[in-house]
């Protein structure tokens, strides 16, 4: 079992009290390998802005790295993805993992006047904007005239110095067979691949990497999971219970083959619980998948 990452979710909640760089500090103080946040702009609670937000973190922070999770595809265009990213990875010195998804909120593509995309059409616009990367990183001169989006002779300077590993948020048949293919991770959520399904999701992953002709252990595997050290028994979709039974849990999910794993955390409760998963369960994780 390789060494395994740990990151923690980063709400992007606005209001009294919230400090999302403050807790994006203390996560780094922690130990945590990476912080991660959501991204939707469309709604009526209060929210950063999650590009604007992660750029605001990684000027604060030195080591941990930042991740989105997952940027939605349909919100920008691939090309300024592809330039937005190479500047950020570029000035947080190479922190930056750029998750993507091909868009979960149809009401939020409504609001914005993007219109909403079939579940076919989102596929298809992931795997035109990861070529549209590669690419742009890459070539000068990079041309791609794909079914959702094109680029012509495009020219983007800087190329990136180190790689930025792309990771996908990916649950349906297709959108698995392209990640595959084409990313460098996979990060589904506790909620939307419950583990009995995630394993046979992972499977299929890794059967398009070789059909790709591609190593599949070198596809990071990450699992976004809820945790809630001694919260309700009742809490819908989360891990609880003490710490101990929270570790055991989690080096169960471990052995279904995720290399790393993304805790989200009670919003009200997320400093605290933060100190309390590095304290008392990561130590152990950590031990056990050396």
């Amino acid at each position: 079992m390789s060494v395994m990452r740990f990151g923690v979710g980063l709400s992007p909640a606005v209001g009294p009290g919230r400090d999302p760089v403050g807790f994006a500090r203390h996560a780094e103080e922690l130990g945590y390998d990476f912080v991660s946040t959501s991204d939707h702009p469309s709604g009526s609670t209060p929210t950063y802005e999650t590009w604007t937000l992660l750029t605001w973190v990684a000027a604060a922070t030195s080591r941990i790295r930042i991740a989105t999770r997952v940027l939605g595809i349909p919100y920008r265009s691939p090309a300024m993805v592809a330039k937005m990213a190479e500047t950020l990875h570029r000035l947080s010195d190479g922190r930056l993992i750029l998750g993507l998804g091909g868009g979960y909120s149809d009401d939020e593509f409504r609001a914005f006047g993007l219109g909403v995309p079939t579940p076919r059409e989102k596929v298809d616009g992931l795997v035109d904007t990861l070529h549209i990367l590669r690419g742009l990183w890459s070539q000068p001169r990079f041309s791609h005239h794909g079914p959702r989006y094109r680029v012509e002779e495009a020219d983007l300077e800087p190329k990136p110095r180190s790689p930025i590993p792309i990771w996908l948020g990916t649950y349906g048949p297709r959108a698995l067979d392209a990640t595959g293919r084409l990313a460098d991770g996979w990060i589904p959520s506790y909620g939307f691949a419950p583990p009995h399904d995630a394993v046979h999701m992972r499977d299929r992953i890794h059967a398009a990497a070789a059909d790709a002709g591609r190593d599949p252990s070198d596809i990071t595997c990450v699992y976004n999971v809820p945790i809630w050290i001694d919260g309700p028994a009742s809490a819908p979709g989360t891990v609880t219970g003490p710490a101990s039974a929270i570790t055991d849990r989690l080096l169960e999910l471990a052995g279904l083959g995720f290399t790393s794993m993304n805790f989200m955390l009670p919003e009200d409760d997320a400093r605290a619980q933060a100190e309390r998963l590095a304290g008392d369960v990561l130590p152990a994780l950590r031990s056990a998948t050396a």
